[in-house]
């Protein structure tokens, strides 16, 4: 696996002073990214951050709408570890399933992004999904966004989301063994989840290992970014599955997060 990158006190100095230019989405915001959408996709961006400001009004979703806030902190930390996909694969009709979507990110951000993806978001508190499924609608991608109101253990033992995914994400739900028993059991075969971290260590990449072991689960890539405008350091780790997912997981609602696997 790659060496932890060590960023210096003067490049983020610098990325700090530039973070004026990734305000909106500007050429310069989409070079950062390595990818650019095309102009529906642009437009789609810019409805979704009002459609963001209109519902955090009312149900405070999250305080990432502005500015580089939402450029960079939502749409850009979405969209990096996709960049193989996006640049190589943009029209697969992937299969994909965003746990703990929360605001609708990452699940709105890569709907967007991959136009023939068929996305299917969970998150268990009824007005956020209620909020993303309305942002969905207004953005013209319900025929292709399903939301799903309901702690992901259970979403792990439905027929129709068990083994079904090509593509499973997380972005800030829990721990990485928790987050990996949530994700694993969702996977078809050949499928691979995706794990949004912060900083990662040694200590964090063992207590992953002991439980994707349980998991019949392996990590295949792991890479890490700096963030444009000094946003802080990203890491993104890619399961796969090496066999079954054994029928026992996901636990029982709440057991994954008290008693996490591996530890």
């Amino acid at each position: 696996m790659p060496a932890d990158p060590e960023p210096t006190a003067a490049a983020a100095a610098n990325a700090a002073e530039s973070d004026g230019a990734f305000a909106s989405p500007t050429p310069e915001l989409w070079q950062a990214l390595g990818w650019a959408p095309d102009d529906n996709q642009r437009a789609q961006f810019l409805a979704l951050q009002q459609q963001l400001r209109e519902w955090n009004g009312r149900l405070n979703l999250t305080r990432l709408v502005e500015e580089a806030d939402f450029w960079i902190a939502q749409v850009v930390d979405s969209l990096w570890p996709l960049l193989p996909l996006l640049r190589e694969r943009p029209e697969a009709p992937l299969r994909c399933i965003d746990v703990g979507t929360g605001g609708g990110f990452p699940g709105l951000a890569v709907a967007i992004a991959l136009p023939n993806a068929r996305l299917t978001l969970v998150d268990s508190v009824g007005r956020k999904t209620q909020a993303v499924q309305a942002m969905a609608e207004a953005l013209g991608l319900a025929e292709r966004v399903e939301l799903r109101c309901e702690r992901v253990e259970l979403t792990g033992r439905q027929k129709r989301c068990r083994g079904q995914f090509d593509l499973a994400l997380a972005r800030a739900v829990a721990a990485a063994p928790v987050v990996a028993e949530y994700l694993v059991p969702l996977l078809a075969s050949g499928g691979e989840a995706l794990l949004y971290r912060g900083q990662w260590s040694d200590d964090d990449q063992a207590e992953l290992d002991r439980a994707l072991a349980l998991l019949k689960a392996r990590v295949s890539r792991r890479e890490q970014r700096e963030l444009p405008a000094g946003r802080g350091l990203r890491t993104a780790l890619t399961l796969q599955p090496v066999a079954p997912c054994p029928a026992q997981y996901p636990r029982a609602v709440g057991v994954p997060a008290k008693l996490p696997l591996g530890a």
